[in-house]
């Protein structure tokens, strides 16, 4: 009967350890349909936090919420094969190779997949700064954050939804979405795309020193805009003798919203430029 009595709590501990190694793979760092999720605490939750993320082939979602950690979500993104072979199985590659590291509220994330395209989804605390990048296969969204944006995409778009404070943001190859609720009053801002529309809109009582150049694209906005009317001094470089003599005319358009502020550039080569005013009619 002793003999019996040892036995039995090993027997339970046994079937702990089994029933542990059997767990749901969500509770493994896993989302319920196969990708990864990492929540990260901050060193100092009272401060706000510093987001690097770098992809070369994949998209990038950042969603800012009423909480206090930072939580990434990496899923692979698995193409449609042209081959069909009734008698082999496809196995889907679900490894994303993610990566995660947070130091004194610096949290900075990568994948180790070139190749295959990954998707992040990450959750912020409303507060937060970003310092995103992606080259290949996907796009960059940005929504309700507030902090300094600096945002650059080669291959896709950029979208930054309600978000508040500055930004600086590039879509080479992509159209350039934004709209501030707020903006920080004493920050300049960049907006600049090779291919593609910029299309901004600011509150009402926006501040501003414009900088604008657009070469085969027009110029738009429904703010009352004070252009400069001065003619632009022309840059003079006289090398000589023996060197170049050079004479350089700026042809970027300058102006003023409500008496001026911080300067803000927009600079695109095939594509439009339209500031918008919120609440002004469509």
């Amino acid at each position: 009967m002793s003999k019996q009595t040892l036995q039995f709590p090993s027997l339970v501990v046994a079937a702990l350890i089994l029933c542990v190694a059997l767990a749901p793979a969500a509770t493994r760092g896993q989302t319920p349909s196969g990708g990864d999720r990492v929540p990260v605490n901050l060193s100092d939750p009272s401060r706000p936090a510093l987001v690097k993320v770098s992809l070369v082939n994949g998209g990038i979602t950042v969603k800012g919420y009423d909480g206090k950690e930072v939580v990434v979500e990496a899923r692979a993104r698995n193409r449609e094969s042209a081959r069909s072979d009734s008698n082999m199985k496809r196995i889907i590659v679900s490894s994303t190779g993610l990566s995660v590291e947070e130091e004194n509220n610096e949290v900075r994330i990568n994948t180790d997949s070139y190749m295959r395209p990954i998707d992040l989804t990450i959750s912020v605390p409303l507060h937060t700064s970003l310092k995103l990048s992606a080259v290949n296969s996907g796009d960059i969204v940005v929504t309700g954050v507030d902090g300094e944006l600096d945002v650059n995409d080669v291959n896709g778009s950029v979208t930054l939804n309600n978000v508040s404070g500055s930004a600086v943001a590039h879509a080479l190859n992509g159209r350039l979405l934004a709209t501030f609720t707020q903006v920080n009053p004493q920050k300049p801002m960049a907006f600049s795309s090779l291919n593609g529309d910029i299309d901004v809109t600011f509150p009402a009582d926006l501040k501003a020193n414009l900088s604008l150049k657009s070469d085969r694209g027009e110029i738009l906005t429904d703010f009352d805009v004070q252009v400069q009317t001065a003619p632009v001094q022309p840059t003079v470089e006289d090398g000589r003798p023996g060197g170049k003599y050079r004479v350089r005319i700026d042809k970027t358009v300058h102006g003023t919203i409500n008496g001026g502020g911080p300067e803000y550039q927009f600079t695109n080569f095939n594509g439009g430029i339209y500031i918008r005013k919120a609440g002004a009619p469509r």
